[in-house]
C-alpha cells in the first residue's frame, strides 16, 4: 500500500466521499482487486455499512481502491479499507492475514466513536434547501460570504432549529490546468473587482479578499476553498484548483457557476497513479462535477487532449482559442455556443450568433504588447469565465487593463524589468524576466516569448525539484535550450530534493543541456538560487536578457533584482 487517504468531495472516480488506498500490484491485478472487494464487502456488513459501494481504477503498476462513506465516518472507513487490502494481499500470497476477531470489534469501536448523525442531518437538509454546505474536522458551515454561519462539529443545531431562508450563495468560478492557473485566477479576480464585487481568490501563493491578505502559502486545495467561502466580506470568488488537491481530497466546494481548464500537459506524472498526460486529463476535468446543467465549462480549444476528452462530457461548454479559425471553436460558435478568440490583436467574444470586440492586446499589460502569447491565452480564459458569469464587457476590459502582471499582481509569473546599464564604453538596456516555468509545456511557451525579444545575450537560470522523472527533467531542459542561452546557470534547490541525493537533479540538468547543444563552458552550477541570481545580475551586460526561473527563494530573487535596478521595489 503506497497511500491511504480520505476523498472528501467529488473526485476522479465519482461524486461520493470515499476512503481510498493506492496499492502496488505486480502482474495481473484482477484477482487481487476481487479479493479486496470481497474483504471490503465482508467488513462493511460487519460494521453496519453494507449499502456502501466499492470501485477501483487500475494504473501501470498498481490500482486505486475506493469505498464510499458518509462524511462523518471517513477516518474509520480508511481503517476498514486498509484491513480489506491487508486481507487481499494475504489471500494473494503477501503478508499476514488480518485477525477478524480483533479487527471487527476494533472497527466497530472506531465507527461508534466517529459517528455524527447531526452532521449528516444538516448535510441532507442543506442539499434539500439548496444552501451551501461546507465541513471539515474543525468547522461546519452554511451559506457563503455575509450569510455564513459556522459551528463546531460537536455542537451542531438540529435542521428544524435553522432559518434556512437566511442563507445565500455567491458566484463561484473554478480554474484548473497545468499552466496558467494562477495568472488566469488573478486576471479573473481583477475583472470581478472591476465589476464592483469584493472578490476573493485562492491560489498557490495566497488567499485574499479584495486587498485583505488572509494568508500566504499554497491554498489551491480544499482547505483554501473552505476558508475563502466562509469570509464574511467575499461577494464573488475564483478558486485555483490544483492537480494535487483534486487527487488528494477531491473538490472543495459542491457547486460552482463556471469552471475553466487552461491546458493539460506533463507535470507531476507518477503521483497518485497518474502516469501519463492521457491519465492526467480526466483528473483536470474533475471540476466539471461541480457544475449544474445550466453552468458553463470553459475549455481551451487549442489543447488537443482537452478537445478530445470534452466530447464525452455532457455539459454546456464555452471554448477559447488563439486561432479564430480553430475547428472546435468555429463549430461551437456555428452551433450557437459561446467562444472567445484572438482576431487581429483583439480579444473577441462570439455568442448567440453575434461577435463583438472586447479589448486590444496592446491594452492588456500582462501580454507585453502581444509578445507573451501564453498570457493572451490566459486573458481569453479569464474573459470567457467573466462572460459565463454575466459580467459586462466594460468590466472585462477594465479588469484586464488593470492587471499588469507585475510582481504585485502576479508575483514570480511573467514579471518584466528593464534597466539602463552603463558598462565602460557600452550602454544599453538589460531586460530581466522572472518566471515560474517548471515543466516542458510552460518552458516552451516562455521560450517562444524569449526568442521574440531582441537581445545580445540570453542568460538563463533554472533548477528543478527532485520529484520529477529524469525524462521530464530532460524534456524541460530541451525546451529551455530552445532559448539558445549564452549562459546557463543551474541552481540546486535545497530542501526540494524529494527523495533524490543532493545535487543529483542539478547533474541531470547539466548533462542534458550539454547534450542539447549548450557548450560546457557556458554551464555553471550553484548551490542555491540566491547565489545564481546574484551571479546572473552581477555579470549582466548591456543588451542582455536575463531569465530567472524562480521556483524557490522567489522573494530573495526579486529583492536582488530591485537592488540591481537601484530601487527599493
Amino acid at each position: 500500500m503506497t497511500d491511504s487517504r480520505r476523498l472528501t468531495g467529488a473526485n476522479l472516480f465519482w461524486d461520493r466521499p470515499s476512503a481510498i488506498v493506492d496499492v502496488a500490484i505486480e502482474g495481473s491485478p484482477a484477482a487481487v482487486i476481487e479479493a479486496w472487494r470481497q474483504w471490503a464487502l465482508r467488513l462493511l456488513d460487519a460494521v453496519g455499512y453494507a449499502d456502501e459501494r466499492t470501485c477501483h481504477r487500475i494504473f501501470d503498476g498498481g490500482a486505486s481502491l475506493l469505498i464510499s462513506a458518509p462524511i462523518d465516518v471517513l477516518y474509520s472507513m480508511c481503517e476498514l479499507n486498509e484491513v480489506a487490502w491487508a486481507g487481499a494481499a494475504h489471500d494473494c500470497g503477501s503478508g499476514a492475514k488480518p485477525d477478524l476477531e480483533e479487527e471487527i470489534p476494533r472497527l466497530n469501536r472506531l465507527f461508534d466513536e466517529e459517528r455524527n448523525p447531526r452532521l449528516l442531518q444538516l448535510q441532507l437538509a442543506a442539499a434539500e434547501s439548496g444552501v451551501p454546505f461546507l465541513w471539515d474536522d474543525d468547522e461546519v458551515s452554511l451559506g457563503y460570504g455575509k450569510t455564513t454561519q459556522i459551528w463546531p462539529p460537536g455542537k451542531l443545531p438540529a435542521p428544524e432549529e435553522i432559518d434556512w431562508d437566511r442563507f445565500e450563495s455567491i458566484p463561484v468560478a473554478l480554474v484548473t490546468g497545468t499552466n496558467g492557473k494562477s495568472t488566469t485566477v488573478r486576471m479573473t479576480a481583477s475583472i470581478m473587482a472591476a465589476a464592483g464585487f469584493n472578490t476573493g481568490l485562492t491560489s498557490t501563493d495566497f488567499i485574499r479578499v479584495g486587498q485583505r491578505m488572509i494568508d500566504r502559502g499554497d491554498y489551491s486545495g480544499t482547505g483554501g476553498a473552505r476558508t475563502l467561502m466562509r469570509q464574511p466580506d467575499v461577494e464573488m470568488a475564483v478558486l485555483e484548483v490544483a492537480r494535487g488537491g483534486l487527487l488528494r481530497r477531491g473538490l472543495g466546494v459542491e457547486h460552482a457557476n463556471v469552471a475553466a481548464i487552461t491546458n493539460v500537459a506533463a507535470d507531476h506524472l507518477g503521483d497518485y497513479g497518474i502516469n501519463t498526460v492521457a491519465e492526467l486529463i480526466p483528473a483536470k476535468f474533475i471540476v466539471h462535477r461541480a457544475l449544474g446543467p445550466e453552468d458553463t465549462l470553459v475549455l481551451n480549444a487549442d489543447d488537443e487532449g482537452i478537445v478530445s476528452h470534452a466530447s464525452g462530457i455532457d455539459q454546456r461548454k464555452a471554448w477559447f482559442s488563439l486561432d479564430e479559425s480553430n475547428p472546435r471553436l468555429r463549430a461551437s460558435i456555428e452551433e450557437g455556443g459561446t467562444g472567445c478568440f484572438l482576431s487581429e490583436d483583439w480579444l473577441v467574444v462570439s455568442a448567440g450568433g453575434e461577435s463583438r470586440k472586447l479589448i486590444n492586446v496592446s491594452d492588456i499589460p500582462a501580454t507585453q504588447g502581444g509578445l507573451a502569447r501564453y498570457n493572451i491565452s490566459n486573458a481569453l480564459a479569464a474573459a470567457s469565465i467573466a462572460v459565463a458569469l454575466g459580467i459586462p464587457d466594460h468590466a472585462i476590459c477594465s479588469g484586464l487593463g488593470a492587471f499588469r502582471g507585475d510582481e504585485k499582481d502576479n508575483p514570480g509569473r511573467g514579471n518584466w524589468f528593464e534597466h539602463e546599464l552603463h558598462n565602460g564604453h557600452r550602454s544599453g538596456k538589460v531586460r530581466i524576466l522572472v518566471d515560474f516555468a517548471h515543466n516542458e509545456h510552460g518552458m516552451q511557451a516562455l521560450a517562444d516569448t524569449v526568442r521574440s525579444v531582441p537581445s545580445d545575450r540570453v542568460v538563463l537560470l533554472m533548477g528543478q525539484a527532485g520529484d520529477r522523472l529524469d525524462k521530464d527533467i530532460r524534456d524541460l531542459v530541451r525546451a529551455a535550450c530552445s532559448m539558445q542561452p549564452d549562459r546557463l546557470l543551474v541552481a540546486e534547490l535545497p530542501g526540494y530534493e524529494r527523495g533524490r541525493a543532493p545535487f543529483e537533479v542539478q547533474g541531470v540538468i547539466r548533462r542534458a543541456a550539454i547534450e542539447f547543444g549548450i557548450p560546457k563552458s557556458a554551464v555553471k552550477l550553484f548551490d542555491n538560487p540566491g547565489e545564481a541570481t546574484a551571479d546572473a545580475l552581477g555579470d549582466a551586460q548591456p543588451g542582455d536578457l536575463v531569465v530567472l526561473l524562480a521556483l524557490t527563494q522567489r522573494s530573495e530573487a526579486l529583492d536582488l533584482v530591485h537592488r540591481f535596478l537601484g530601487d527599493d521595489g
